[in-house]
């Protein structure tokens, strides 16, 4: 049986003026924002569900991506939207007790999109990602920044951290080392994932069955 948990964004249809506000206010913010040096991987987690994954570090990569399938534009009152997910069995970095496998947990998301790009892909088509906004914790520090989402499966870190994310908040890395981080970002085992966010879980069950 499988777990799909719903982490929707509804606060944003509500209050689409606070976002802008609050974005702002990140952003003088982080010019006061002393240098922090980083490893070239950190542990980041997701504010709004807990979920904790490596980040690497990347100073050739200008947008931060995050690991994510099942990608799928759609319009919501007159706005462009994208829903994905995210399967926790790709990558397997939430801490669990052994109740539960990380194969049976995917994270489904809609967020409103903030661009898209078009990535050049050598001997490939050329491939349109979407972009959004995403609020996450490293260090011990809440940050916000924009993602491309794509399918990072086969990499070994389902997230990339890019220069804006570096430059907007003045974050400097460390290449010879990892896990520098002084302090932690709160997380959750996969089962306390699973148990507070279960208003919105939908139980599926394998066709074959």
């Amino acid at each position: 049986m499988r777990f799909v948990i719903r982490a929707l964004l509804a606060v944003t249809l509500v209050f689409p003026s606070a976002m802008a506000v609050s974005a702002e206010a990140d952003a003088n913010n982080s010019q006061q924002r002393p240098p922090e040096t980083l490893g070239y991987v950190e542990w980041v987690v997701m504010k709004d569900t807990n979920l904790r994954l490596k980040a690497r570090l990347d100073t050739g990569a200008k947008t931060s991506s995050l690991h994510a399938v099942n990608i799928e534009g759609f319009e919501r009152d007159g706005e462009e939207w994208v829903s994905f997910q995210i399967p926790l069995g790709d990558h397997e970095d939430q801490p669990t007790e052994g109740e539960l496998d990380h194969d049976d947990v995917i994270l489904e998301f809609e967020r409103p999109v903030e661009r898209t790009v078009l990535i050049k892909r050598k001997g490939a088509p050329s491939q349109k990602r979407y972009v959004v906004m995403m609020d996450f914790c490293i260090a011990g520090t809440t940050h916000t920044t924009q993602f491309s989402l794509t399918d990072r499966g086969k990499f070994s870190y389902p997230a990339l951290l890019g220069r804006r994310f570096m430059r907007d908040d003045n974050i400097l890395i460390d290449s010879a080392d990892s896990f520098m981080a002084e302090k932690e970002c709160e997380y959750i085992t996969l089962e306390e994932l699973a148990k507070r966010h279960a208003e919105n879980v939908v139980e599926e069950t394998d066709s074959d069955s």
